[in-house]
């Protein structure tokens, strides 16, 4: 993996990324609202927070009120792995981090939707265990990443329609069952992590061939479908949503819900990084449109 990758300092953002097209919410803006939602949170305080009058939350699919479901009302601390992936187009704030519940780790997957200065969604997914996603290593995810905080050079940058068609190659790769068949395009010491866990790329042990992603066997997962959820186009992350569909879970009856990142630069995925969990076959996110993938 290149050197740089591991580089953690942010460069500072062009005027391009620095503000939306009204002037609304930048990226510090954003980055400030996850702050702020897991601050309240973690001190069971929903009243901190500066929301929409017709506000919408869901846990886990499930739509609740604000500070009433169980992530809410058990929330105890938050750890430091955190990893932002901000949308200033859309106005959206997404985060893949590690909270503590009850003094254990879980991991939240966050994506709030802000409108007007105020907090107008908020959609999130807990994974407690081991059972609950299949794979669980919170212990294993201290920071985030260099290489998903690595800002590419403007000559390596895709747009965002660039970036988001390469992406979704991934899952047209699961659903023809083939990474190859479909010429996803993964850098030669592409990666990926799930739930902690290295699954694909350089130094991966799980299963013979894991070592090269575009490679190595998946299943052929013929019902996924997925949705864009975010695009950061500074950091050139595009944050999928997908429902595997049947054949993709370990537990009879359920499906893999997976928020997985893709960092994208130079024409090709340098990274894949993964929060999931197990749900049954057919659950609604909730959020899905008409048109979802």
């Amino acid at each position: 993996m290149r050197r740089r990758f591991y580089c953690i300092a942010l460069l500072l953002s062009s005027a391009l990324f620095a503000k939306g097209a009204d002037g609304a919410c930048d990226r510090e803006c954003l980055r400030g609202f996850v702050t702020e939602y897991l601050n309240a949170l973690a001190v069971h305080k929903p009243a901190d927070l500066s929301v929409t009058g017709n506000l919408r939350f869901t846990e886990d699919t499930v739509e609740q009120k604000l500070g009433e479901s169980q992530l809410w009302r058990n929330a105890s601390a938050l750890r430091p792995y955190r990893l932002d992936i901000l949308d200033v187009r859309a106005g959206v704030a997404a985060s893949q981090t590690i909270v503590e519940e009850s003094g254990k780790p879980v991991m939240l997957m966050l994506r709030l939707k802000i409108s007007g200065g105020k907090i107008a969604e908020v959609e999130t997914q807990v994974t407690r265990n081991k059972a609950e996603g299949s794979l669980f290593k919170p212990e294993a995810l201290k920071a985030a990443n260099g290489a998903m905080l690595w800002v590419p050079p403007d000559a390596e940058r895709n747009s965002r329609e660039e970036a988001t068609k390469i992406a979704e190659l991934y899952p047209a790769g699961l659903k023809a069952g083939s990474f190859v068949t479909v010429n996803t395009p993964f850098a030669p010491d592409a990666y990926r992590f799930e739930n902690g866990s290295l699954m694909a790329g350089p130094g991966c042990t799980f299963m013979a061939g894991c070592e090269n992603i575009q490679g190595q066997k998946i299943p052929t997962l013929s019902q996924i479908q997925y949705r864009v959820a975010a695009v950061d186009e500074y950091l050139g992350i595009v944050l999928l949503r997908m429902d595997f569909g049947a054949g993709s879970s370990r537990v009879a009856g359920d499906s893999l819900e997976v928020w997985e990142a893709f960092k994208v630069f130079g024409g090709q995925i340098h990274a894949v990084e993964a929060f999931m969990k197990n749900m049954p076959l057919g659950t609604p996110s909730g959020w899905d449109s008409p048109g979802a993938r």
